[in-house]
């Protein structure tokens, strides 16, 4: 195992406010980021070293991309495979195209998850509109159809009640192919961010629960009120997951806690995740270090939560409450650096930590 000593250049693929924090997070350890994004002007460019602006087909800036850096890693998991092979080819990246051809395809995703015996949401594929009847027999009903790629904070993806409009919900979200998931009557939705190291080492950081607004991330409470059990199960499955990706980086794995007590995976990031952001002020070495640690082969950190936690997104227009924030004892603010607030964007979000047992909803 070659580690990546300080000093080196660690190169991004996608410019958001993942790549930002991450960025930032390296800085601290010594590491300069190189930003590689289509925008001319992304969040994450602003705070680091250097910026490529090309688009992920553009071979002859992916060359030079890859002779500027010492590893790649990521901040959105829908970057093409052919980039990664690519890239792949003349430097490390981590997480790998292996990851990556499971957790961009929701069928692919599913079946994966399923097959280390780790319960998931009924589903169905459906690549056309033909399939639509068998899907339904297997999904059941009612049920959340899903484009297969791409779609995040409730986009590409409608809610499906009855046969008669299947045809209809399939229009709406492209025509296919897509996955039929049956809905759940779950007590609330959670999570679990993960990382492992080059050397395979793994670490997770508490559970969490997830509250959402128009099917965006609205709040992240930490800790998760779940039993003891439940924590050691979550944390048990998120990390199965991880080794059995061969993930060298952080995962985030969303998970349903279903009325009868069942722990269901809904959906993975291999990524630094929304509901991990409380972790950049409540635990003792947030996602975005742990991530620069684990591509550059640096012992993982401790995932110690030294504080509960609320961590509430910043979205549209909430941003502009910034001065009120910044007046609040204790309110930790993270702004993204984005110029256009529109409604539903993440801006930024703000960590508000209270002592252990202590949080007021609690």
């Amino acid at each position: 195992m070659k580690t990546i000593p300080p000093g080196s250049t660690i190169g991004i693929l996608g410019g958001g406010q993942l790549g930002r924090m991450t960025a930032l997070a390296a800085a601290r350890l010594g590491y300069r980021c190189h930003i590689y994004a289509s925008e001319a002007d992304p969040p994450a460019a602003l705070v680091a070293a250097a910026h490529t602006e090309a688009g992920f087909d553009d071979a002859a800036a992916l060359d030079r991309f890859a002779q500027a850096v010492d590893v790649v890693t990521l901040e959105w998991e829908n970057v093409p495979a052919w980039t990664v092979e690519r890239l792949a080819e003349r430097v490390p990246v981590r997480p790998g195209a292996g990851v990556l051809a499971v957790c961009q395809e929701r069928v692919a995703e599913k079946r994966f998850v399923a097959g280390l015996g780790i319960g998931v949401t009924r589903f169905a594929p459906v690549p056309d509109e033909r399939a639509l009847p068998g899907a339904i027999a297997e999904a059941g009903l009612p049920a959340v159809m899903k484009t297969t790629r791409l779609g995040y904070d409730g986009k590409g993806q409608t809610a499906l009640r009855d046969a008669a409009g299947a045809g209809e919900a399939l229009d709406r979200i492209g025509g296919g192919p897509a996955i039929l998931e049956a809905m759940v009557d779950f007590a609330f939705e959670f999570s679990v961010v993960t990382v492992r190291g080059l050397d395979g080492s793994v670490a997770s950081f508490d559970p969490v629960e997830n509250r959402h607004a128009n099917h965006v991330l609205a709040e992240t409470l930490a800790p998760a009120p779940i039993t003891a059990a439940q924590r050691v199960e979550a944390v048990r499955i998120a990390e199965r997951i991880a080794v059995a990706l061969d993930l060298v980086g952080v995962l985030g794995v969303e998970m349903f806690l279903a009325r009868d007590g069942r722990i269901l995976v809904n959906e993975l990031a291999p990524r630094p995740h929304n509901s991990g952001h409380w972790t950049m002020d409540a635990c003792a070495c947030c996602q975005f270090e742990q991530l620069v640690r684990a591509v550059c082969g640096l012992p993982l950190g401790s995932t110690t939560r030294h504080h509960d936690a609320i961590m509430t997104n910043l979205l549209g227009d909430d941003v502009l409450g910034w001065p009120a924030i910044l007046a609040e004892p204790g309110a930790r603010l993270h702004l993204y650096g984005k110029a256009e607030a529109r409604p539903g964007r993440k801006m930024g979000h703000v960590n508000r930590l209270f002592p252990i047992g202590q949080r007021p909803d609690r």
